[in-house]
Parts: structure tokens; C-alpha cells; sequence
């Protein structure tokens, strides 16, 4: 294996549509409002991604120091666990990415809040934050994710402050209804890591990672997903009949079969790595295909 095609492993771009979800979902409800701007866009997009991949990087330094990913782990091998990529070279790339999301997130601060130095100010923290949760997850003294924090944090970050925070640099001002189909969007992610933490209970049961799977069992944690999906579509649901005027909206419906397939796998899935690992993939494009209908639906229908 090359050594490019080894770091393109290990950023995991299957889950960067999952992250493209809450910045297309803020900014198609921006413009819904007439207030979108596209170089916000441009760069709350760039910025996510550096984030995902910072994640991504900083997961396989933590789990790999830790002893998490080993031989009896079910999904993909990582490419430290291998012996292709060293630690310290991980680390590196981990630093690298900080400084990538660092810079792109104060261009977009700059770009969308010039002028407005207190709102700059909390995004500048709240951006430092995002940073902090994307290393902290599986790296450093007692890490969140290994104590059954890691979907709290994904429904935080991938949902209201990712979808509620690009809709307000693109319009400047906050509105509380459009937290409905920021927590659709951060329920959906937090599915995604759900399957991940299903995927690898074993494995995590052994090494001492504390998901939410390992904690609850693996029956809770299928129910569990159910909750995740069904309470998304139910805030979804909630946001077309209640605030969206645009009929052509439902047509989000037709990303539903996902959903369900989603929920059905895990209920059925007798061999973690072979029936949930695609499962993963499956789930955040179709967040994404969830999120470009919805846009599809109010402005072209």
C-alpha cells in the first residue's frame, strides 16, 4: 500500500458527506430566508471538513495508543494498527489539521462577523471548542469518548451548533425554530457514530472504551438507534408542518428508506463488520442526500 493511499484511509472521506450535511442544512435554511452568502458557505464547508479529518486522525492516534484498535477490532484496520503509518507521524498529521481548521474557521469568522467583535469573539471559542472535542474524543487523560460522552458531542457539534451556527453567519440574527432540523441533523450523526460504537462493542468491551453500545448492551443500543432516527424524522416532521411553507420541502421524504434500511440492519445484524460497517457509509450519504432534497424541494419545486 502507498503511503497516500494509507493517509486517504485513515481521513475516512466516507465521513465527510456527514459533515457537508449541517453546513448544507444552515445554509439551505439561510437561504430560505433570503440571507445566504457564499462565501460563508465556501469556508464553513472548508472548515468542517479540516474538522472531520482532524477527528478522524486524532481517533486513530487515540485508539491506537490506548490499545483500542487491535486484532479483535470488527471494522477496517487502521493504518497505525498495521504499521504503516507511526505514531509520531499521526501526531504531526493531528497538529497539522489543528492548524488547517484554525485557520480556515478565523477566515470565516472574519468573513462573517467583521465588525461584530463580541459575536466574533464567542464563534472564535466556540470554534477552539469544536478543535478541543474533534482531539479529546479519543486522545489525552481520560479521553469523552471513552466514557460514553462521544454522542452527546456529535449531536452538539454536527447538530445545533453546526446547523444553528452556520444559519446565523449567513443571516446575523438567531432563530429557535431552526433548531428543529438542527437536532434531525445531529440525531442522524449521532446514528452514524451509533453504528460505529455497535460495530465495535466487543472490541471496545475489552480494551476498557466505554461507549454507549458496551455500557447499555447490545438489544439498548439497537433500540437506541431507533430513538436516534425516529426522533430526528419526528423534529424534521415537526419543522414541515409547523414553520416550512414550501410544499416542494417534503420531498425529503424519499431519503426515508435509509432510514429505515438503517434500522433494520442493526436490528437484524448477526456479523458486526460485514452487515454494519457499509451501514456506516449508507447512513451518512444518506444524511446528505436528506439534507439536498430538502433544498432541492424549496427552491426548484
Amino acid at each position: 500500500m502507498t503511503n497516500i493511499k494509507a493517509w486517504i484511509i485513515s481521513m475516512r472521506l466516507r465521513t465527510l458527506p456527514l459533515a457537508l450535511s449541517t453546513i448544507f442544512m444552515g445554509s439551505f435554511l439561510a437561504a430560505d430566508s433570503e440571507s445566504f452568502r457564499l462565501p460563508v458557505l465556501f469556508w464553513a464547508s472548508l472548515t468542517t471538513l479540516f474538522l472531520q479529518i482532524l477527528s478522524n486522525l486524532a481517533n486513530d492516534y487515540g485508539d491506537a495508543v490506548s490499545g483500542a484498535d487491535n486484532e479483535e477490532r470488527q471494522g477496517p484496520q487502521r493504518m497505525i494498527q498495521q504499521g504503516i503509518i507511526s505514531l509520531k507521524q499521526m501526531k504531526r498529521a493531528v497538529f497539522i489539521t489543528s492548524f488547517l481548521a484554525l485557520i480556515s474557521g478565523l477566515i470565516l469568522i472574519y468573513i462573517s462577523l467583521r465588525g461584530d467583535h463580541l459575536y466574533a469573539f464567542v464563534f472564535f471559542l466556540m470554534g477552539m471548542g469544536a478543535i478541543g472535542a474533534a482531539i479529546r474524543y479519543t486522545v489525552g487523560q481520560n479521553p469523552y469518548g471513552y466514557r460514553g460522552l462521544g454522542d452527546f458531542y456529535v449531536f452538539l457539534f454536527f447538530g445545533l451548533m453546526g446547523v444553528g451556527g452556520t444559519y446565523f453567519l449567513h443571516t446575523g440574527h438567531w432563530s429557535w425554530p431552526v433548531m428543529l432540523p438542527a437536532t434531525a441533523v445531529g440525531l442522524f450523526s449521532t446514528g452514524v457514530l451509533n453504528l460505529n460504537n455497535i460495530r465495535d462493542i466487543e472490541s471496545d468491551k475489552n480494551s476498557g472504551k466505554k461507549t454507549l453500545p458496551v455500557m447499555m448492551g447490545r438489544t439498548k443500543a439497537a433500540w437506541y438507534h431507533f430513538t436516534l432516527i425516529t426522533s430526528g424524522w419526528a423534529a424534521m416532521l415537526l419543522w414541515l408542518l409547523t414553520f416550512e411553507s414550501e410544499q416542494g420541502a417534503w420531498i425529503t421524504l424519499l431519503s426515508l428508506p435509509v432510514y429505515l434500511k438503517s434500522i433494520l440492519v442493526v436490528f437484524r445484524a448477526d456479523s458486526p463488520s460485514t452487515r454494519l460497517d457499509p451501514e456506516l457509509r449508507n447512513l451518512s450519504v444518506g444524511t446528505l442526500l436528506f439534507v439536498i432534497l430538502y433544498g432541492t424541494g424549496i427552491f426548484f419545486l
